[in-house]
């Protein structure tokens, strides 16, 4: 009687990690996908739904990733910063941009606001400490965010004037942390 419930559990578990793979797999990727189909997550930050459209980690992009990020009415990214550029499309809804141009002190410093609205476009300089803020009460703010070299390694604050050498960093980032291995290879 042992013997068939050892063999279902291994066939189960080696299942599971077959699955498991192939949600984190480059190949056999179609072509055209539909959006809607794609996997979503909060990550554990309430209010946020992110989905990959094309990512380093889970599609093998080498120069740019893209994300759909839809943030419910008073949810916010943390105060963060990255060494690569960032493209924001709003696609619908509205919200707030924090900047802090500049922030190549020891700390990001005072940002300067910025009112986003459905159609408008942002982009993030290279290190330049930000934060978006869907500050509309009503609602929902969905963005189409484009990065480049990915994948991309965050240094969170707790606030503004945080010292840039007490953030905190978060490699690999949560939407990759499953698929992730190994660091990736230097070009050189």
């Amino acid at each position: 009687m042992a013997k068939p419930c050892l063999t279902f559990f291994f066939g189960f578990i080696a299942l599971s990690a077959i699955v498991e793979a192939s949600q984190c797999s480059i190949k056999g990727l179609p072509l055209v996908r539909n959006i809607s189909e794609l996997p979503q997550d909060n990550y554990g930050r309430g209010g946020l739904s992110h989905i990959t459209v094309a990512g380093s980690v889970l599609h093998g992009m080498k120069e740019v990733e893209v994300w759909l990020q839809t943030f419910a009415p008073g949810s916010r990214t943390p105060i963060h910063r990255h060494s690569c550029e960032e493209v924001f499309v709003v696609l619908k809804g509205s919200g707030t941009l924090y900047l802090a141009s500049g922030s190549h002190e020891k700390y990001p410093g005072k940002p300067q606001g910025f009112k986003i609205y459905s159609n408008s476009t942002f982009h993030i300089p290279v290190n330049d400490a930000h934060q978006v803020w869907n500050s509309n009460e009503d609602e929902d703010l969905q963005m189409l965010v484009i990065i480049s070299r990915p994948p991309v390694k965050v240094f969170i604050y707790e606030d503004w004037s945080m010292p840039h050498t007490a953030a905190k960093l978060k490699y690999p980032y949560y939407w990759d942390e499953h698929c992730f291995q190994s660091p990736p290879k230097d070009e050189l």
